[in-house]
């Protein structure tokens, strides 16, 4: 994970439309950019759905939410249409950026040990240096945490 206080990488990754974003594009505004392992999955789900629920109060605060997989921009799509989420979510199944944020991970699962994403969020601030690192998520309670942070 990287820390607080250090810039955050740029990167270009496309959306759920195939349309490109780079963190750059997001200059003058907070950003939320939280990573999860899977399209579809409970935790996951919960976390999305979440974030969807509570966009506009994120909106009114000036802050944008970019939500990261390894997932790609078809399944990207289905979730989306699925729980109607109200944010942009990025394809990045090269794990690029994944590995840049330092999120690709050994992780044990029921006593099996493999690689994968570690859910983990980042708050960056207007100038893109990240002012909240946190790889401990809870999946459920992320989006209401990351608003409150937010408030101050």
């Amino acid at each position: 994970m990287l820390e607080a206080g250090k810039k955050a990488p740029d990167f270009e990754l496309p959306d759920q439309d195939g349309v490109m974003h780079k963190l750059s594009d997001y200059a003058g505004k907070k950003v939320i950019l939280y990573f999860y392992p899977k399209d579809n999955t409970p935790g996951c789900t919960k976390q999305a759905c979440g974030f969807s629920e509570r966009y506009p109060q994120f909106a009114e605060k000036g802050a944008v939410i970019l939500g990261v997989s390894k997932d790609s921009v078809a399944s990207h799509k289905r979730f989306e249409e699925k729980y109607g989420l109200a944010f942009t979510l990025l394809a990045d199944p090269e794990r690029k950026v994944i590995e840049a944020y330092d999120v690709w991970k050994e992780k044990k699962n029921y006593g099996k040990i493999s690689m994968g994403v570690v859910r983990t969020t980042y708050l960056i601030d207007e100038q893109g240096v990240i002012i909240k690192a946190n790889d401990k998520v809870k999946a459920a309670d992320d989006p209401e945490n990351m608003l409150k942070e937010l408030e101050g």
